[in-house]
């Protein structure tokens, strides 16, 4: 290992951080490409939409329209218009520091047919108004690939934080570091034909909850999803970063870096990879000073030099498959760590390389049987 840095001074912090990640759109306004029928249903048909395949009903849309396109994930507010979603009963979601109740939408399967998402007519938007917009009748140009979110008020589900991953915060996560947000393959399928030629690296992706530890004016952080934790031995964030020695360790390096991960273990997901006890597997490392992430020989060479877990790596050499089904099919695998399904994998460019819709070339792709066994 290198020289011992202490960072006594704040690391310097790059100008211009990162290209900014794409912003997921829960819901947003989308063309309806293809409608196939399926084999043994009078009344529903299998809709494309980007690259996701939703069932709807049969004659409600016709290959063209627009229509209002809701991801899966996306809770649903509890109103007259999504009162048809009911039967599913009514989730809590802790987002953005605060709690909502609504619908959450769910990967599932008719007739045999996978369908992740809904897809709603245009006139579901007769009426509505953005929270912030003071007109009384206001008008919208409702084009193809609009955010339609805030005006129809759905927000991302998340569950309920399990008790070892509360804390004291200390502050919001570090806007000079990028979160851990993955962009699913099926709201970019453009890319796989953009980026044919590149090679990628292909990494299992863990079932856990990400983390993020750097250090700052001397001082160690240690950092959930979105928030910067006071240092407690009842956390189990804190207690995977002493357990690891992180702190030593990122003293050893010679340069700021943060390092990301996958928390896993007992009652972290219903802990599904059977992990005794809590650790970590690395996924990225992120320059503080340089604003970008190691790219791939980088990232491996100082995880051995870090010696910490990294995510379990299924193929280093890896082209893309021409077609979003394709990919699919690749991510419906059994995880390396235990024998259960894998919940999908994360696939990003040899070398670091910015896309024009994603930013970062870097994205997941879920495995459909993963989540139709744990009802995500």
């Amino acid at each position: 290992m290198g020289a011992v840095v202490n960072f006594a001074k704040s690391p310097k912090i790059a100008n211009q951080c990162y290209n900014p990640p794409m912003e997921r759109k829960l819901a947003s306004i989308q063309k309806i490409l293809d409608i196939k029928p399926i084999e043994g249903a009078d009344t529903i048909v299998c809709a494309t939409v980007l690259g996701w395949h939703v069932v709807t009903r049969k004659d409600e849309f016709k290959v063209g329209d627009l229509c209002v396109y809701f991801e899966v994930d996306s809770l649903l507010p509890v109103t007259e218009d999504f009162a048809f979603l009911a039967k599913g009963g009514v989730k809590k979601s802790y987002f953005g520091g605060k709690e909502y109740e609504g619908y959450r939408l769910r990967t599932i399967k008719l007739r045999g047919q996978v369908s992740q998402g809904l897809c709603l007519p245009m006139s579901i938007l007769t009426g509505k108004k953005y929270p912030n917009d003071a007109r009384e009748v206001p008008v919208y140009d409702y084009k193809e690939g609009l955010d339609v979110s805030a005006l129809l008020g759905v927000v991302k589900y998340e569950g309920a934080i399990p008790a070892c991953l509360t804390g004291v915060v200390r502050g919001l996560f570090p806007s000079y570091i990028p979160k851990t947000d993955e962009i699913r393959l099926q709201a970019v399928p453009q890319i796989l034909e953009r980026h044919k030629a590149k090679r990628f690296y292909v990494t299992e992706k863990v079932d856990g909850t990400s983390m993020t530890v750097f250090l700052k004016d001397g001082e160690l952080h240690v950092c959930s999803r979105g928030l910067d934790l006071l240092e407690s031995d009842k956390n189990t964030y804190w207690q995977v970063v002493r357990a690891l020695n992180l702190e030593e360790k990122l003293r050893t390096l010679a340069k700021p870096y943060a390092l990301q991960g996958e928390v896993v273990g007992d009652h972290i997901q219903n802990n599904r990879l059977k992990i005794n006890g809590h650790t970590s597997f690395f996924f990225n490392i992120y320059d503080i000073e340089k604003g970008k992430f190691l790219a791939y020989t980088d990232f491996m060479s100082t995880i051995k030099e870090l010696d910490v877990p990294v995510v379990p790596l299924i193929d280093d050499n890896f082209t893309l498959l021409p077609t979003v089904d394709e990919m699919v099919v690749y991510a419906t695998r059994k995880s390396v760590i235990a024998d259960t399904e894998v919940e999908g994998v994360v696939i990003r460019s040899i070398e670091e390389t910015q896309d024009e819709d994603l930013g970062r070339l870097s994205f997941k792709v879920i495995n459909p049987e993963f989540l139709l066994k744990y009802g995500e």
